[in-house]
């Protein structure tokens, strides 16, 4: 092959491949959480699944951070700063993890009656740091997800577990009925 087709098949080559890399996803631009450094963040991040609800993962500009889908129908980060315990809101537990999990509208999450639709968000319960998903509730469930992404939550060690009231009840009750 002389040096002329050569030339013109790297040239060729080349502005395939740049072309080809500029049509995927870009990366979802994000801020970290504060304690985004945390070194137990890391390992709960590199667990994370490639695919989320049938998601693909996408790559983000900020550290502690993982995002799925095109458009994003989820966003979590690790190190986020939630309000010390006793919580309000209903805690759930999904696959061994447990989870604070509300709409993201704050109007929404007042009302009496909530729809399972719209942007949702889920975080870490007892667990520092902590994780916080946000997710669109009609491209992908809060129970499929949050199953999905357990094992890699479990890399954070647990310190507390959601109760309710009727278990602090019957605590109660137990201690007056010993007496």
């Amino acid at each position: 092959m002389n040096t002329l087709k050569k030339t013109t098949l790297l040239t060729v080559v080349c502005f395939l491949s740049l072309a080809f890399s500029g049509c995927g996803p870009r990366a979802v631009n994000l801020q970290p959480a504060e304690d985004a450094a945390n070194p137990v963040c890391a390992y709960a991040m590199v667990a994370m699944p490639e695919t989320l609800g049938g998601f693909e993962q996408r790559e983000t500009t900020a550290q502690g951070t993982t995002a799925w889908g095109e458009p994003t129908v989820s966003v979590l980060k690790c190190g986020v700063s939630l309000p010390t315990a006793p919580v309000a809101d209903p805690c759930a537990s999904v696959n061994g993890i447990d989870w604070i999990i509300k709409p993201a509208d704050e109007q929404m999450a007042e009302r009496d009656e909530q729809s399972a639709t719209g942007t949702w968000v889920a975080e870490t319960f007892g667990r520092t740091p902590a994780i916080q998903i946000t997710f669109d509730a009609d491209q992908v469930s809060s129970s499929t997800l949050l199953a999905e992404i357990a094992s890699a939550v479990g890399q954070i060690p647990q310190q507390q577990e959601c109760t309710n009231i009727d278990d602090t009840l019957s605590d109660i009750e137990t201690a007056d009925s010993s007496a």
